[in-house]
């Protein structure tokens, strides 16, 4: 199998200059709008993910959806954003894509764009929404703003790119957890008043039921 076109696709994201900061024209900091409109989405694609005390979404694109070549390997780039600002972006390869690359391939790759990967002690693991087991880290290009972290699944079947602002994501990291602190404590109140305002309207049901009601 012929290597390089698939790792010069795996490359063709990450601009020249190893500028952290930007991936195939997504920059961190940039607006929702601005991300929607680059992307070719429709801003009703949009999740809410958190509401307080900072709004935190998401857009999930797939550039398939946009391109009559089936060649990319990206198969998905999940978008985060803080207050309307792009923090993250997590990177995921299609399994079929990068079939007979090995870990060596794609940190070559990516190493040939931003430099010798930074060193990694130890083994190191990152818990997963796919993978209860994790996934674990093979390389890292940082600098003091930006991080790319590439890992792979426990079954060594798929790659990502975890990329971050610094700055931004711990901003999001803080909110998020201010955000499920609130609900926590305010959630047996908001319980007691969704069973209050269940009531009511059973009760509504109820009279109206029974002026309708004829034996």
């Amino acid at each position: 199998m012929n290597k390089l076109p698939l790792l010069l696709l795996l490359l063709s994201p990450l601009l020249p200059g190893a500028d952290l900061s930007i991936y195939r024209g997504f920059q961190f900091g940039m607006s929702l709008n601005a991300a929607v409109k680059h992307s070719g989405m429709d801003a009703s694609e949009v999740t809410l993910v958190h509401e307080r005390p900072a709004r935190i979404q998401e857009l999930s694109w797939r550039p398939s959806r946009f391109s009559l070549s089936d060649t990319d390997p990206v198969e998905q780039v999940a978008m985060s954003f803080y207050d309307g600002q792009l923090f993250r972006m997590v990177i995921n390869y299609s399994s079929e894509k990068t079939k007979g690359l090995n870990p060596e391939d794609i940190i070559e790759a990516v190493s040939t764009q931003y430099g010798a990967a930074a060193p990694l002690a130890v083994k190191t693991l990152l818990p997963s929404n796919s993978f209860s087991e994790g996934v674990t880290v093979i390389g890292r290009w940082e600098n003091a703003d930006y991080s790319f972290t590439l890992v792979q699944s426990p079954y060594g079947s798929t790659f990502a790119l975890i990329a971050f602002s610094r700055r931004l994501d711990g901003l999001a990291q803080a909110a998020i957890t201010a955000g499920i602190r609130l609900d926590e404590q305010e959630g047996p109140q908001r319980q007691k008043m969704q069973e209050r305002d269940a009531r009511v309207e059973q009760q509504k049901v109820r009279l109206v039921q029974q002026g309708h009601f004829r034996p």
